[in-house]
């Protein structure tokens, strides 16, 4: 197990490598707000569709369709215990503290984060069977996210849930994979060469985020270590113990896992500056769990490699 441990923790080093590079570039004012913006843009319409629909062009395989739709029931289950034991655990009297501190406890960094390691330690496979879990993460996050941080239950209109880039490529690839619609091969270069940007500039926009914290102004309450806790450690662990339970091997254990373990959401600070929550702790929620994220993924994804 320690060589897993090992394995993924060289992955895991490789992007925080990466986010080097952006913490500089920040720093040194090479990446702006605006370019970074118009990057994560880029990456939620572009980059991250070709990516998913990439992962999708291969012949249909009765195997592989079970693995997504166990995938798929993993990541309903996950945000469900999720949701029911941040909402029970995590309490503050300030509304807006209580907001940004279950989201971030609720809601992993499941693309910027895990799709890069999923590519890497798992390959295609890691992202079709991931990209399962972005749909329920999409599905979730569109309707139940958005009324946590607003209070809005109109966030849980249809159109807002379906009508978005985290679900439409996973429908799109569906459909191919189900019929066997095999695209033209200069397309699936195409969408190779724009796939492999998946990897460096989620990282550089971690990296970007985390060059404009303020961490000597940033003191770390008990409530911040509890939902830092409950993201990278209990609930983790807790998906991972009840997954091996149901019998869930293999490459879907591990690439629900990887999903699972990631640091908080980087969407935590977007929804709470566009929903006027605490946005200063959203900030040091996101920085703070990415960075220990370093020291517990691997050992949670070594675990899930151990006993797949």
């Amino acid at each position: 197990m320690l060589e897993n441990i090992l394995t993924v923790g060289e992955q895991v080093l490789v992007l925080f490598l990466l986010m080097a590079v952006g913490f500089v570039c920040g720093k040194l004012k090479i990446l702006t707000g605006n370019a970074v913006a118009s990057i994560t843009d880029l990456l939620l319409y572009i980059v991250t569709p070709c990516m998913i629909l990439y992962s999708y062009q291969r012949a249909f395989d009765p195997d592989m369709l079970r693995g997504f739709l166990i995938a798929f029931a993993a990541a309903v289950g996950i945000h469900l215990i999720n949701i029911v034991l941040s909402l029970l655990l995590i309490r503050d009297r300030d509304q807006a503290r209580r907001r940004v501190l279950q989201f971030a406890a609720i809601f992993s960094n499941c693309g910027y984060m895990s799709i890069p390691l999923q590519q890497a330690v798992l390959g295609s496979d890691g992202v079709f069977y991931g990209s399962a879990y972005i749909a329920i993460f999409n599905l979730i996050f569109w309707s139940f996210g958005v009324f946590l941080m607003s209070g809005d239950r109109k966030a849980f209109s249809g159109k807002r849930i379906l009508l978005n880039p985290g679900i439409l490529p996973v429908l799109a690839g569906i459909l191919m994979f189900l019929l066997s619609i095999p695209l033209p091969e200069f397309l699936n270069t195409t969408m190779a060469s724009i796939a492999s940007l998946n990897t460096p500039l989620p990282m550089f926009i971690i990296g970007y985020y985390l060059s404009n914290v303020r961490f000597r102004e940033c003191p770390i309450s008990g409530a911040v270590c509890w939902s830092m806790a409950l993201r990278l450690i209990l609930l983790p662990f807790l998906a991972l113990g009840l997954m091996a339970l149901c019998g869930v091997r293999g490459v879907v254990l591990v690439t629900s896992t990887i999903a699972a373990s990631a640091p908080a959401a980087a969407a935590t600070t977007m929804f709470a500056l566009k929903f006027h929550q605490d946005t200063d702790l959203s900030a040091e929620l996101v920085s703070l769990t990415t960075l220990f994220s370093i020291l517990t993924m691997p050992l949670a994804v070594g675990v899930a490699q151990f006993l797949a």
